[in-house]
């Protein structure tokens, strides 16, 4: 692979039109369709159920039913872990929306549920049982958006201070693609947003800056060999001897995350789903995005000249 020398922006405009075209989907399907919102963040009752019998969803719907809960949600869970395998057991998730009053008056319903559910499904095993009131779920909302918020102003500041705007600008540009993207995902396909996204997402911001500043430090450095070569190809060569680091720091993150989706359980596959999409967007945006922004906007050329108005007093800091 590092014989070869490909042309990453040959095709520049296919790769930022399908960005732009995928941001403004993911924007569009977020603000039409919204996001499928735990009760992390719309308060209520969360009780996994593993029942080892014959039982169906209808079944479980049909006892929730006779209770006049109100809205609930009742969904089987997949596990592909026991698909393997000749098990019998089944994972019912349900989900029951904030009831009038309290967490006090909240308990009680899920206190009725239970010795419901025990009385017509012997077999019935509680796995987890979750609730959370409205005003906590408001405060939950309020703290995930300050923490992603201030995450990318954090890598604004640092990747600013480490090169010069430019490569800030990139490197938050290739952020908002890799976050917005994963949103879009989630809410097309109606993923459960939890707390354990968000901080799916903080990760993903972390691996996506990861990726960039090892591309951003090999364009520096082959500024620093050949001032004089066209910023293009400038570019494209650092892309390219990053590229199998690349690709074997992704391939070898995604193998643990297909191993923890199949065998992780299902607490642990929406966050694992996040990552996996993250891992792969995250990627892409490295190599074609984050370099793209810098050949729009320039870089300062001669990195050997300290007193260069280009950069900044801390663009010549070693990692």
């Amino acid at each position: 692979m590092q014989d070869r020398n490909y042309d990453f922006f040959k095709y520049r405009k296919v790769t930022s039109g399908l960005s732009i075209a995928l941001v403004a989907m993911s924007a569009l399907f977020f603000g039409v369709l919204g996001l499928n919102y735990g009760i992390d963040f719309k308060g209520g009752s969360m009780i996994m159920i593993k029942d080892n019998k014959t039982a169906v969803v209808g079944d479980y719907r049909e006892v929730l039913n006779s209770m006049n809960l109100g809205d609930f949600n009742i969904t089987e869970v997949f596990d592909p872990a026991k698909s393997l395998g000749a098990s019998s057991e089944k994972t019912f998730l349900i989900r029951i929306e904030q009831s009038e009053g309290d967490l006090v008056a909240q308990s009680e319903v899920i206190s009725d549920v239970r010795e419901l559910i025990n009385k017509k499904f012997n077999e019935a095993l509680f796995l987890q049982v979750d609730s959370v009131g409205a005003k906590v779920s408001g405060e939950l909302v309020q703290k995930g958006i300050i923490s992603i918020v201030l995450a990318v102003c954090a890598v604004l500041i640092y990747v600013w201070l480490r090169f010069e705007w430019q490569f800030a600008i990139g490197a938050i540009a290739a952020l908002i693609h890799d976050v917005l993207i994963t949103i879009g995902i989630f809410s097309v396909l109606r993923l459960e947003f939890n707390l354990a996204i968000i901080a799916a997402l903080l990760t993903i911001i972390g691996y996506s800056l990861n990726d960039t500043v090892v591309v951003f430090d090999r364009v520096r450095e082959n500024l620093r060999k050949s001032s004089k070569s066209l910023l293009e190809v400038v570019l494209n060569n650092s892309v390219n001897e990053t590229l199998s680091r690349t690709i074997r720091t992704s391939v070898t993150t995604l193998l643990a995350l297909f191993a923890l989706f199949v065998f992780g359980g299902d607490v642990l596959r929406g966050f694992v789903s996040a990552l996996i999409i993250g891992v792969v967007v995250g990627s892409y945006s490295s190599v074609f995005i984050a370099s793209r922004i810098l050949l729009i906007l320039g870089v300062k050329r001669d990195w050997n000249n300290v007193g260069s108005k280009a950069g900044t007093q801390f663009s010549n800091i070693d990692a």
